[in-house]
Order: C-alpha cells, then sequence, then structure tokens
C-alpha cells in the first residue's frame, strides 16, 4: 500500500481541538503499526489563531515521529467571511450563492498544497481529510477525488446543509464515520451511494490509572459531586448543566456538589457559588483521579460526534449522563448500557437521585462503560479497523 497523506487545517502536538487529538493519536498509532504515512497541512497554528498568519516555516519536519509538510496560507478577507459565518452560526439558512462561495473563498486556504495534492497524488494511495468544513478540505478533495477520504465529524448543524458540500462530498471515494448517528445523518443529507462508508470510531488511550481518594485528598472535595470535563462554553451547552443544577439544589437538600474541570470561564448563578468546584485545567493525572472520584460524568453537549471524555470517565469506572438531542452520546448511552439520558429537568434530577441512591447500579454501569470502550476503541482495535478499510479502497 503506497502511503497515506492525512490533510488538516493545522497540526501541532499540543494543540487542542477534538478533531485534531483524534487524527494525532490515529497517524501515531498507524505510523507505530508500520503505516507509511504523511500529514499536509497549512503554517498556521490552531483553529484560534490568525489564519492569515504562518506561524510554521514552510516545508518538511518530523513531530513525534510523525512527518508533517506544511504550505503557506492565502490571505484571506477574514471580515466578509464572518458577516456570513455569523450567519451559519445563528442558522440563518439558506445561504445564497454567492455567500457559500465567500465562505468557502475567505476561510483557510492553500493554494499551495491544493497544488501539492494535484501534482503529487500518484504517490499516495489515499489522502484522508478531517474536518469538513474547512478549505482544506473542501478544495483539498476536488484535486484528487477519486482518492479522496473524509473523516467528517459532522454534527447536525447548519454548515453540514450548505449546498457546496452537497455537490463535492458525494463524489468522494470513502468516508469515515465515529459513530452510527454521525453516518445516519450524512446519508439524510447527501447522496452517498457511490461512496465507501465505514463506521470505524475513534481511538482510546486504555492504559490509565486513577485513585479517587488522591483526587478528594488533594482538591479538599469530600462530598459526593457531579464532573463535567471539557471546554467551558455555551457552544457545549454548560449553561443547561449549571442552571439545572442550581434547580436541583434548589429541590433537594443534599450535599451533592458540582465539580468542573476544563479551560474557559462561566458565570455562576449566586445560590450556588459555594455548591461549585471550578478547578480550571487540571494535569491529565488529575483529571483520570477526578472521573474516578466523581459519582457520575455529565456531559450536556447536543454537538458530540464522538466525545472522548465519556469514554474516559467509563474506563475509570463511572457511568455518564449525557442530552437526549445529542444523536451520538445517546447512541453510545444505550449502546453500552454505561449512561443515562436527559431532555429536561425533571429527567435530569430523576437520573441524578438514581444514580445517587444506587451506588452498585452506578457501579456496574461503569464497569460496562470500561467493557465498552475496550472492545470497540482501543487503540489496537481502531488500528485493526482503520488499516484493514485503506488497504481495501487501494485496492479496488
Amino acid at each position: 500500500m503506497k502511503k497515506i497523506g492525512f490533510v488538516i487545517p493545522w497540526f501541532g502536538m499540543n494543540i487542542p481541538g477534538g478533531a485534531e487529538a483524534a487524527l494525532r493519536g490515529l497517524t501515531k498509532h498507524l505510523a507505530e503499526s508500520g503505516m507509511e504515512l504523511e500529514i499536509l497541512s497549512t503554517c498556521v497554528k490552531e483553529f484560534l489563531a490568525d489564519w492569515n498568519d504562518n506561524y510554521h516555516k514552510p516545508g518538511l519536519t518530523v513531530e513525534g515521529g510523525i512527518t508533517i509538510r506544511r504550505f503557506p496560507v492565502r490571505k484571506r478577507d477574514a471580515e466578509a467571511f464572518h458577516k456570513v459565518n455569523i450567519k451559519l452560526m445563528r442558522n440563518q439558512m439558506p445561504l445564497t450563492e454567492a455567500e457559500e462561495k465567500i465562505f468557502a473563498e475567505e476561510m483557510i486556504n492553500s493554494p499551495d498544497l491544493y497544488d501539492y495534492i494535484g501534482e503529487h497524488k500518484e504517490e499516495y494511495g489515499l489522502f484522508v481529510f478531517t474536518p469538513y468544513m474547512f478549505g482544506t478540505t473542501y478544495y483539498g478533495i476536488q484535486r484528487c477525488l477519486e482518492k479522496a477520504v473524509l473523516i467528517p465529524c459532522f454534527h447536525n448543524e447548519s454548515y453540514v446543509y450548505m449546498e457546496i458540500f452537497k455537490k463535492i462530498f458525494p463524489k468522494v471515494a470513502g468516508m469515515i464515520f465515529y459513530a452510527q448517528p454521525e453516518a445516519e445523518l450524512a446519508k439524510r443529507v447527501y447522496d452517498l451511494s457511490k461512496v465507501n462508508m465505514a463506521v470505524l470510531g475513534g481511538g482510546v488511550y486504555t492504559d490509565i490509572t486513577y485513585d479517587s481518594g488522591r483526587f478528594r485528598k488533594k482538591y479538599h472535595i469530600d462530598e459526593p459531586f457531579i464532573l463535567y470535563a471539557g471546554r467551558k462554553d455555551v457552544g457545549k451547552n454548560i449553561y443547561t448543566l449549571i442552571h439545572n443544577f442550581a434547580e436541583y439544589k434548589a429541590r433537594n437538600h443534599n450535599d451533592l456538589k458540582l465539580v468542573l474541570i476544563g479551560g474557559g470561564t462561566v458565570t455562576l448563578p449566586e445560590a450556588i457559588e459555594k455548591e461549585v468546584y471550578d478547578l480550571g485545567f487540571v494535569d491529565l493525572q488529575d483529571k483520570f483521579d477526578a472521573y474516578a472520584a466523581a459519582h457520575l460524568l455529565c456531559q450536556p453537549s447536543k454537538n458530540e460526534s464522538f466525545s472522548l471524555v465519556i469514554m474516559e470517565s467509563w474506563l475509570c469506572g463511572r457511568p455518564a449522563l449525557v442530552h437526549e438531542e445529542c444523536a451520538v452520546t445517546s447512541h453510545f448511552a444505550r449502546q453500552s448500557g454505561a449512561g443515562l439520558y436527559f431532555g429536561n429537568y425533571f429527567e435530569f434530577e430523576g437520573a441524578v437521585n438514581y444514580l445517587l441512591k444506587n451506588d452498585g447500579t452506578a457501579a456496574e454501569m461503569g464497569k460496562l462503560g470500561r467493557e465498552f470502550v475496550m472492545s470497540h476503541f482501543a487503540w489496537d482495535v481502531i488500528v485493526e479497523k482503520y488499516t484493514a478499510y485503506f488497504e481495501a479502497l487501494c485496492n479496488k
């Protein structure tokens, strides 16, 4: 099998982002298994950086054992892009043809990268693009449609329904999904009858240790608590959790606390300020210890294509509570038997109290969750599935 080129807007060993972390893990483990591969990316540092700024030098480097080719970005009209993107974020659909053109042309783009793909595509078995909405994906796949594989990270959001994507995505050779609901969304929106589709999942580091007592001692938290782990912003629906917890404390006179870990800031209602521990960023070991110490993890986000924090909580033996409107996380909760889901406050309260009053059931759910992760998403399982998929596609 010829080498595989993985195309992503930005790449670094420590930059944040779910798609970025997923690709780092996947390429690391595939390379360790013996697969020849490269990262093809731009010189932009990360998502939150200026997309006009070539932070990295263009050219070839090796980082963490992975070969990376970086290409400079074309200058963009950020103001024009922002005007269109605001409409998408506010779900003011449909866009005009001209607006969709602005979105594609004025986001992150690298003509040098696209030229490289077109001129060197015979050297590669496949090009794998992720995530779906960026210029590096939209324009990049058009230079190698017969060899293009998309790992889209779809959510049910306005961007998915753009006409420019509906015209191009059905022409790729393959499409990989992290979960079945993501694949079902894709099939509803696009005609993928000629695309080799596969639900392969994402990889999770399973070789972890944890100590609940160590976490409680270090942070002086003795009470039972709900844990939230991840970026604290509106897009993650964290205020639904905060408002539900405030209502819960008003209605239930117990010592349950809420612990928040991760970046970002939130405004707490005055009534629960003393009931919430906002620890900010913690180191990796503290995070695993926090999962183990929690009575449950709550992942309230409605837009997830995988959710690493749920998998990590299950690896540490604790159940999860998710939002029923997130097709992926509620699917995982049902499939594993390791989670509950809520759609309104009273379902939230009922689920929390059920787990608080049934320690044995909560522990059994956590055990089922760990077994689910080990059998579906451990890296040896993932490497085998992706390798077989790529080999089959290359040999068509």
